[in-house]
């Protein structure tokens, strides 16, 4: 993929995290015009539309038709859970690339809020998916898979319920900053100590904000995005891949971030110390530390000393996280956080962060995310952008 070929050109993030009287349909309705706007466009210059599971009906069949996209000349959907919109931003960038379209819309939105759906709760295994028959009589659910892993690192390395603490600290000095963000609190570590146990090594502060919203990315080709009045921003590096059980032999200290990672970086032709601002993928608090140590930024197992005290908060060092608060604090719209990742790196590389938490003279920003059970099968995509 060319980094000069695509332009993420319009972000669009949905202010409400609780949105009963909203359909699902038109929370996507709303990020789309959104995001449009945002990059001085309209639905009639659309030509390209990307979404994932949490579209409703026929997934983008329904949504072209609701939104009325009239000129679609490309049309994906990709079912990575969390990790499908930075997947999506990637394919789009090689469609434009490749001649097939010249704006492409992706679009995430859900209520899980409204609809009481969580992490907590177990799989539901009444389809015919090859590995409902040996799990179901486990109830495993994304809490107690995410704990495992947790326990896993734990064992390993002797990661200590503190460091993965100090975490959600970090995403609480951010969120504090954020008017939207569901949780504005700050917390210290003994506070996230003290919540409720709720999956053995995880406390309920470890987990992501269950919320309703959702957002909506603009990517364009770069003839284009010189005619928009909105700070471009190059897409320059993507990889997604899946890791799944391997009939048993599972190693659960690392993610499929590991096999992404470099092929982003290598593509970009960067190395994770040109990082300064990254979005991690934070459903848990452990699937941040886990992400931090796969894209390279510490070794394995040294993740918890990279995130001890702080040192991840915006001002403290070389390396900032999340500005927006993340899953932790801010949002995790349908019960996915993959966009809100993009859309607050190119709130960064704009320049257009809050004053608080802003990284100065930003050339490069990394966004990352993860689908489905960290500690069965589950999916990656990392993102690489450049101010242009």
């Amino acid at each position: 993929m060319d980094p000069l070929k695509a332009c993420i050109a319009g972000i669009y993030e949905h202010p409400l995290r609780v949105a009963p009287e909203h359909s699902v349909a038109r929370l996507h309705a709303d990020v789309a015009h959104g995001a449009l706007l945002d990059a001085g466009l309209t639905l009639n210059d659309v030509d390209a539309y990307f979404c994932a599971g949490d579209a409703p009906g026929l997934g983008p069949l329904s949504m072209i038709d609701y939104l009325g996209l009239k000129k679609i000349q490309v049309l994906q959907t990709t079912e990575l859970g969390g990790a499908s919109y930075l997947s999506h931003v990637g394919e789009a960038a090689a469609a434009i690339a490749a001649g097939r379209c010249k704006v492409a819309l992706v679009t995430l939105a859900g209520r899980p809020k409204s609809e009481g759906s969580s992490g907590a709760k177990p799989r539901n295994y009444g389809d015919t998916a090859p590995d409902a028959e040996f799990e179901r009589h486990y109830l495993p659910a994304p809490l107690n898979s995410y704990a495992m892993c947790a326990m896993r690192h734990m064992h390993e390395f002797g990661t200590t319920p503190e460091q993965l603490a100090w975490i959600k600290v970090t995403m609480s000095h951010h969120a504090q900053h954020n008017p939207h963000a569901y949780l504005k609190n700050t917390m210290s570590v003994q506070e996230v100590l003290d919540t409720p146990m709720v999956a053995d090594p995880l406390h309920r502060a470890d987990c992501c904000v269950v919320t309703d919203g959702g957002g909506a990315v603009v990517v364009v080709h770069p003839d284009l995005a010189q005619h928009l009045k909105t700070p471009r921003v190059q897409i320059v590096g993507m990889s997604a891949c899946v890791k799944g059980q391997s009939g048993g032999r599972v190693d659960l200290t690392y993610s499929a971030t590991a096999w992404t990672a470099p092929r982003a970086f290598e593509q970009a032709g960067i190395e994770p110390a040109d990082i300064r601002y990254a979005s991690i993928y934070d459903s848990f608090t452990i699937t941040a530390l886990m992400q931090l140590e796969d894209l390279g930024f510490c070794a394995k197992g040294q993740g918890g000393r990279l995130v001890a005290d702080g040192q991840l908060i915006a001002g403290q060092s070389a390396l900032t996280i999340n500005t927006d608060g993340g899953g932790l604090c801010n949002n995790h719209p349908a019960n996915r956080g993959g966009i809100t990742k993009i859309i607050e790196a190119v709130r960064q590389l704009r320049g257009t962060a809050h004053p608080a938490v802003q990284v100065p003279n930003l050339e490069f920003a990394l966004a990352n995310g993860i689908g489905g059970f960290l500690g069965s099968r589950h999916g990656a995509a990392t993102l690489i952008m450049k101010r242009s």
